[in-house]
This record gives structure tokens, sequence and C-alpha cells, in this order.
């Protein structure tokens, strides 16, 4: 059992953002609700924007140096917004689940099951805001991505490259989590968001 998985069990609140590359992996292969698919997207956009950190810092003879270093910037910025959402999804899917045991509850007292469906019901609105995050700085990443292939230093282009394309596979990897959990709210404007954004991102990664 790792630390994490340990303080998990305890209920205590832990931060993933800190550990360890094997320990982020054992406690994501653990038999515990969290961290799962959304802290996975999150820390893979993460990496995405570090590649174009990377990419920008070393172009700075290619794209002028304010260019270069304005890039670098934006990067940055995405990759600490993506960092931490990989404790904000897992914060939002504790709760989903907490919902869940107090509907599951509520079976034998039926005076509360209505208003625990609708924490449920938010709970899962709720949940649904961070991969659609994701999925929105993703297409930034994207953007950013598509430049430094195109214009950056050309012993980086496969850095760029494959920053596009582990850009794209957080991005789709958060529009199904939000699929599902909009499921029961078909016309929840993010279905459509996330659609757009989607077609957004194949335009620029090919």
């Amino acid at each position: 059992m790792t630390e994490a998985s340990g303080d998990r069990e305890a209920g205590e609140a832990v931060s993933y953002t800190g550990l360890s590359v094997g320990a982020f992996l054992d406690a994501l292969a653990a038999g515990t609700p969290a961290p799962a698919g959304g802290s996975a997207a999150a820390l893979v956009l993460a990496q995405a924007a570090a590649l174009c950190s990377k990419a920008a810092r070393l172009s700075a003879s290619q794209l002028t140096a304010d260019l270069a270093a304005e890039l670098t910037t934006e990067a940055e910025h995405i990759r600490g917004a993506a960092a931490s959402l990989i404790d904000e999804d897992s914060r939002a899917y504790q709760a989903v689940i907490e919902q869940s045991r107090r509907l599951r509850g509520s079976r034998t007292d039926e005076s509360h099951a209505g208003g625990r469906a609708s924490g449920l019901a938010a709970a899962l609105s709720a949940a649904a805001d961070v991969p659609i995050r994701i999925v929105e700085l993703a297409t930034s990443v994207a953007s950013l991505a598509a430049v430094l292939a195109r214009d950056g230093k050309p012993a980086l282009r496969g850095d760029a490259i494959a920053a596009g394309l582990l850009a794209r596979a957080a991005a789709r990897a958060a529009a199904a989590l939000v699929s599902i959990n909009l499921a029961d709210m078909p016309a929840d404007p993010r279905h459509v968001r996330a659609d757009s954004l989607l077609a957004a991102i194949d335009e620029l990664v090919r």
C-alpha cells in the first residue's frame, strides 16, 4: 500500500501533484475510487504543456526571443492549470461517490430520496466541470503545439508533435467523461461544447 492510498482509506485529503511518478501510478492502479480517469487526463495534458514550454524555450532563434518567451509563458500557465485539475478531479469524483452512497441509503427512507437524487445530479454536473476544462485547455495546447511544430526549432519538432498528440488524447478522454457525467442531462450545453472543441483540436493536430 502506498502512503497516498493509506491516507485515502483514512479519509484524509490527498494531493497527488507532489507524488513521484511511481507513487502516482501506484495510486492510479490502487483499488480505490480516486485518482481515476480525469486525473490521468489532466496529467497527460500537463505533460503536453510542459513539452510545449520546452520547445518554445529552445526556439528563440527561430521564433524571436519575444515570441518564444510569450509562448513559454502561455505553456507554463496551462501546465499549472492542468496540474491543478489532477487533484480537483479527484475531489469532484469523491463528491459523486458520497452522493451515490447517500442515495443508496435513501432507499429505506423515501422522504429524503428526492433531495438526495438532486444532490447526486448536482455532484455529477459539478464533476463534469473538470473534464470540460481539460478539453478547453487541451485546445490551447494543441494550438501552441501546431505553431511550434511548424515554426519552432526543427530538432524539437518531434516534441511539439508529441505535445499535440498528447493534448488530443487528454481531450478525448476528458470529453468521454463529460458525456458520462452528463448522461442524464442531454440538454446540457457542455455536450456540444466538448464536441466542438474536439473538432477544433482535430483540425490542429494532424
